[in-house]
């Protein structure tokens, strides 16, 4: 405790340029955790996003993920019904919702286009699609089907389709065994998911009515939710062992788009912290190296009654670690005021490429984060105080003496 007393005078006898260092590495620090809190919203909103639209867990036909299709449901999954009971009695499971993905036309008389279809179950889709799916106009889908099928369609759909809820419209696809079918069906909703691309082909329609359309009783796949995202290897696990015969994966094995953003985010984030520590080394290398120029003669005074040069470093790198403590304190406490203001300010970021809506500027807090930051500050504050003293020490007493 004595030395680190010692240090702590030391610093203050130069508290201007003391001042600086400990500055520029709080603005240091700051921005890293800032940048890289920015980053872990980022994988954490995009995990939740990703998760909500595929399922925790996904289970399909043995060949569904693997393989084309050469007709419609070919590797669809049979026995649906009992699979959902099997695997919502498994723990943890809060819903198993069932999927069929097809596509085909669709017409209002005047204009066709293609669509990319799904028949879902009207009661637990949109619950659980939450606030990735915007209503723009209408409701959701009637449970039970109505005699006449419903649709939930894309508003760039609707828009080209001259579409509004309660208009008319007409579904043509291939059925299981290669002929075409068509069905009338009635716009229920409108809505977005805030992708202009998907909104252009997006149907939405109750599972009876897309089964009736393709002829078939298959469903393209079970996605299976969790309370706890943490626990989705552990439910794809179990699923495994229940049925071996079926293909399952989980939604990191789907999400293409958020690994690469997640690649692209560390690399970015990675490059930042490089630039920040390089800044730190070289803010107290021109400190820490000042202080030895002014303290020659005090170093050979101390070598020549009796000091060894380990015990010289070993007192510069204690005021190296005491800069780049307060330092990483200080950005500390700047990163968190920033988090705590973004949560109240409301900011939205511009919407990304391929997106029509923003989101919040938001910053998660990360104890592993901010102790990393530190433990990195503190490590380089103390490697530029041994690059810099550690000559000086050993310099001859005599000419450590002389030094002016």
């Amino acid at each position: 405790m004595k030395w680190l007393l010692f240090a702590w005078k030391n610093v203050l006898r130069n508290r201007r340029r003391a001042l600086l260092a400990l500055l520029i590495i709080a603005v240091g620090t700051a921005a890293g955790l800032i940048g890289g809190g920015f980053a872990l919203f980022t994988y954490e909103s995009l995990a939740e996003m990703t998760a909500r639209d595929t399922g925790h867990v996904v289970v399909g036909h043995s060949a569904y993920f693997d393989d084309d299709e050469e007709l419609p449901m070919q590797n669809g999954l049979s026995g649906a019904g009992k699979l959902t009971e099997k695997f919502a009695e498994m723990p943890g499971v809060r819903a198993v919702v069932p999927r069929l993905q097809f596509s085909g036309l669709i017409s209002n008389g005047d204009k066709s286009t293609i669509f990319v279809g799904t028949g879902v179950d009207p009661e637990s889709e949109f619950r659980l699609r939450g606030p990735q799916m915007t209503f723009v106009s209408g409701e959701v889908l009637s449970s039970p089907s109505p005699s006449v099928p419903e649709v939930v369609i894309g508003h760039e759909l609707a828009k080209l389709m001259k579409a509004k809820p309660g208009s008319s419209l007409t579904l043509l696809a291939t059925t299981t065994e290669g002929n075409l079918n068509a069905v009338d069906v009635t716009v229920k909703g409108i809505i977005s998911v805030g992708v202009p691309d998907i909104d252009k082909r997006l149907v939405l329609t109750a599972l009876p009515a897309a089964q009736k359309l393709l002829l078939t009783d298959k469903v393209s796949t079970l996605s299976l939710y969790i309370k706890d995202i943490d626990q989705t290897d552990t439910l794809l696990a179990q699923v495994k062992a229940a049925e071996p015969q079926l293909a399952a994966k989980t939604w990191l094995d789907l999400a293409v788009f958020y690994q690469s953003v997640k690649e692209l985010y560390n690399r970015i984030f990675g490059i930042l912290g490089a630039i920040m520590v390089v800044i730190i080394l070289f803010a107290m290398i021109n400190t820490l190296g000042m202080a030895v120029v002014e303290r020659t003669r005090e170093i050979g005074t101390l070598r020549a009654i009796g000091s060894q040069p380990g015990e010289i470093v070993r007192n510069f790198v204690l005021e190296g670690l005491v800069i780049g403590f307060g330092g990483a304190l200080l950005g500390m406490i700047m990163a968190l005021a920033t988090t705590v203001f973004l949560m109240f300010a409301n900011l939205q970021m511009p919407p990304p490429p391929g997106r029509s809506t923003g989101y919040a500027l938001l910053v998660n807090y990360s104890t592993p984060l901010y102790l990393g930051a530190t433990l990195a500050v503190l490590l380089v504050s103390g490697v530029a105080a041994w690059l810099v003293s550690a000559k000086a020490a050993r310099k001859p007493i005599t000419e450590a003496l002389a030094h002016v």
